[in-house]
């Protein structure tokens, strides 16, 4: 007799009799199919796994759009900023006040800061002193005082480290070496003419520094306020105030503001020449220069801040320099 090919069940593999059905399962061995072999996964075998296709959506694609023309648009704007700002507030303020002279408005201003030249000058000389709108009323020479400072200072140097905030140690780093030559050197020496000086001298000084409140950075407090504009246009306005006054007394020195303040003493020119010995043409020149190093150092920041933002600089087409 002729054996089967099957040796087993094709359905559950048990052992093949001599019948036409399996004794385990009941399939009838003529019509049974093998059970088909389920294919391994892919990773099973060592296949690569296939990605999917990325899936578009036009919610994302348009909101990453949008990041990046507002992105532009501020880099534009940032570098307009830089561009115009600080040149033309100084030339709108200069031409203002050629026309107005010395107005309520720049008289404020200026005797603002002023007023706070003469106590920055007096604190760092180890005087306790406080500011008001015409007048500074300071008291004697105070060791505590100076202890107080050179603490806030160390304090301020400090943080900057810890915090790496290299502008904040190096401010910190200058305020401890101003005090060491006002506080400390002037004992040994003449008596020094800082603190009259300071007030027209802090009027120039004050004014370059808010107007470099222009180049805050765009995510600063000063920024998002919108206080930059109000601070530059105070500073301004203090720096041509007292430079102008001070340029034309080049040519004529009787424009020197000698004489008696109804309340207040007098002058500080007075005192200048005569209780420090200064000549009027030295009062004069050393007016100017430092008016004239004042506006060096917004031209240097000008400059600088232009280079810093050469690559949002736009191009013809409505592209950014690279």
């Amino acid at each position: 007799m002729e054996s089967s090919p099957l040796k087993a069940c094709p359905r559950c593999g048990e052992p093949r009799i001599l019948a036409p059905e399996c004794p385990r399962c009941g399939v009838l061995y003529a019509k049974a199919q093998p059970r088909p072999v389920p294919a391994p996964p892919p990773s099973a075998v060592g296949a690569p796994a296939v990605a999917a296709p990325p899936v578009y959506d036009p919610a994302q694609s348009l909101s990453r759009n949008l990041s990046r023309s507002l992105e532009h648009e501020a880099a534009v704007a940032e570098w307009r900023l830089r561009l115009f700002a600080l040149p033309g507030l100084l030339v709108g303020l200069w031409v203002l006040h050629a026309v107005l002279g010395n107005s309520f408005v720049f008289a404020l201003f200026g005797m603002l800061l002023h007023e706070l030249g003469h106590a920055v000058c007096a604190w760092f000389s180890g005087h306790p002193a406080t500011p008001s709108l015409w007048v500074t009323y300071s008291g004697g020479r105070s060791s505590f005082f100076i202890g107080v400072m050179t603490f806030a200072l160390t304090g301020l140097v400090l943080r900057g480290v810890l915090t790496r905030r290299d502008w904040m140690r190096n401010l910190g780093l200058a305020g401890l070496a101003l005090q060491f030559c006002c506080s400390v050197l002037q004992r040994t020496g003449s008596p020094w003419p800082l603190r009259t000086f300071g007030g027209d001298g802090g009027s120039m000084v004050f004014g370059a520094l808010l107007m470099l409140s222009l180049y805050a950075p765009r995510e600063s407090a000063l920024r998002r306020g919108h206080l930059h504009w109000g601070l530059a246009v105070i500073g301004g306005a203090s720096l041509v105030k007292t430079f102008r006054d001070w340029w034309a007394c080049r040519t004529n020195f009787d424009r020197i503001p000698f004489g008696l303040i109804e309340g207040v003493g007098t002058s500080d020119p007075t005192r200048l020449v005569n209780d420090f010995g200064w000549s009027e043409l030295e009062l004069v020149h050393r007016y100017n220069a430092l008016g004239l190093v004042c506006l060096a150092v917004l031209a240097l920041a000008y400059g600088l801040g232009l280079w810093r933002a050469r690559a949002w600089r736009p191009l013809p087409g409505g592209a950014q320099a690279s």
